[in-house]
């Protein structure tokens, strides 16, 4: 609990006052017969949370709360003042200076220097600000690595918390950043329980510049980590949005093709089109666009994540997805598959098609489940689907197969496949078509029999 109130406390200005009002006070207020009270702080600043995350708002402190709460992020403030943070802050200037104080242990100074400057670029390719590093002297920007107390009164806490802090335009302090080095920094890399500098730098600057926290996930300034491949990362809508609204666009450049912020799916949207359904290690995963639906073992609610918090090294958008009987999840896109173990990426992946015996005229697969029944794993595609046999590691013969002579009723392509005990579900768009062990049809269904609606 003393977990919750200092989170609540740093980023949500959680307060207890002192004195309570006399019972005489409250009852002099205006009763419009609701039946109202005053609200718990704790229960206010936890809803006040949960809705800035897109959680569930309850204003309990519930398993998904926590999750969050346990996730690595930046120290400043989801809501209200940051110190200097004032209305709208922004350089009076489009000429910035900055400075690298000192540099962490972990990595190469010329690694530092290059993720500082691809963090700062990102932000200068889309408005019309310039960054000059000085070597000396006071910048604007003056960029740290310090630990727990360093002088700002914003503490550190060591490992696997707060990453680093920054404060919004203004004299003194004002666009500093600070970067705690009891964390773990790489280049480039993903690696549990380490941060790569440029990901968490660009953040960072993105607050030097007056840009406050963003509650849509996706978005660089959501306040927690998530890695995304740096070497391919371009600035999301919101972040582009956000940052113009300050100094506009770069008219100087050619027009920067933003990445797309992830939609927000609604998964209780009648229209919704899943695109895999399965289930790894005992949970059920629900995927759509760049998000994943994980339901456990005997709870009725899901909790959201981004696919790449989960999988850091898995596409978005994937195609269909399934679990073998050795427990490793496979994520199909395109014409490549990954696999994932508990730990990670299986060695050797992501693979082509062709490593399931697939042949070169099937450019997708649109769904996948691994038969418990049979021991094998069926592989969907346009109007077919393949039988590959998980024990020899190959395909079955006589593929493929018509899917209306193994699966009589399903009217469209199969877009999901899911199997429940001895049933086996095929999603083909908003229909869901329940099969016996047999093959026998015995219902058709729509995703609200599976999803928490």
């Amino acid at each position: 609990m003393w977990a919750s109130n200092s989170y609540l406390k740093s980023f949500y200005e959680l307060e207890y006052k002192s004195e309570i009002s006399s019972v005489s006070k409250v009852e002099k207020k205006p009763d419009f017969g609701f039946g109202l009270r005053e609200l718990d702080p704790m229960t206010a600043k936890l809803k006040e949370m949960q809705e800035f995350f897109g959680l569930k708002v309850t204003g309990t402190l519930d398993k998904e709360t926590l999750e969050v709460m346990k996730k690595p992020r930046c120290g400043v403030p989801d809501v209200a003042a940051f110190s200097t943070f004032g209305d709208g802050p922004k350089w009076s200037t489009n000429t910035l200076t900055y400075r690298l104080v000192n540099y962490t242990p972990d990595l190469s100074e010329a690694e530092v220097d290059d993720s500082i400057k691809r963090a700062l670029k990102l932000w200068a390719d889309v408005t019309p600000l310039t960054f000059t590093r000085i070597n000396s002297g006071t910048a604007d920007i003056m960029i740290s690595f310090v630990t727990r107390d360093h002088g700002d009164a914003y503490p550190f806490d060591g490992p696997q918390g707060i990453l680093a802090h920054a404060f919004a335009p203004s004299p003194g302090i004002g666009g500093d950043a600070h970067f705690d080095d009891d964390e773990v920094f790489t280049f480039h890399t993903p690696k549990a329980k380490c941060y790569d500098l440029f990901l968490v730098a660009a953040h960072e600057l993105g607050h030097s510049l007056g840009l406050s926290h963003s509650n849509v996930p996706g978005a660089l300034m959501f306040p927690t980590y998530s890695f995304t491949d740096p070497e391919r990362f371009s600035l999301p809508s919101d972040d582009i949005t956000g940052i113009q609204s300050l100094y506009g666009p770069n008219e100087d450049t050619t027009t920067i093709t933003p990445s797309p912020t992830p939609s927000t799916s609604n998964v209780c949207d009648p229209n919704l089109i899943l695109d895999a359904v399965t289930t790894f290690k005992g949970e059920t995963l629900f995927f759509k666009d760049s998000f994943v639906w994980r339901r456990y073992p005997h709870r009725a609610e899901m909790t959201r994540y981004l696919i790449k918090n989960v999988w850091p090294n898995a596409p978005d958008n994937i195609d269909a997805a399934y679990e073998d009987p050795e427990k490793i999840l496979f994520l199909f896109k395109g014409k490549n598959v990954w696999a994932f173990n508990s730990h990670g990426v299986e060695p050797g992946y992501p693979k082509p098609l062709s490593s399931f015996g697939l042949p070169p005229s099937v450019t997708k697969v649109s769904a996948a489940v691994h038969d418990k029944t049979s021991g094998k794993t069926l592989l969907f595609f346009d109007i077919y689907y393949y039988s590959y046999n998980e024990i020899m590691k190959r395909m079955d013969r006589g593929n493929p197969k018509r899917l209306e002579d193994g699966f009589p009723g399903v009217t469209g392509e199969v877009t999901a496949a899911h199997q429940i005990g001895d049933k086996m579900y095929l999603f083909s768009g908003t229909k869901v078509y329940e099969f016996s062990s047999n093959r026998k049809l015995l219902r058709v269904l729509t995703n609200k029999y599976f999803l928490s609606c």
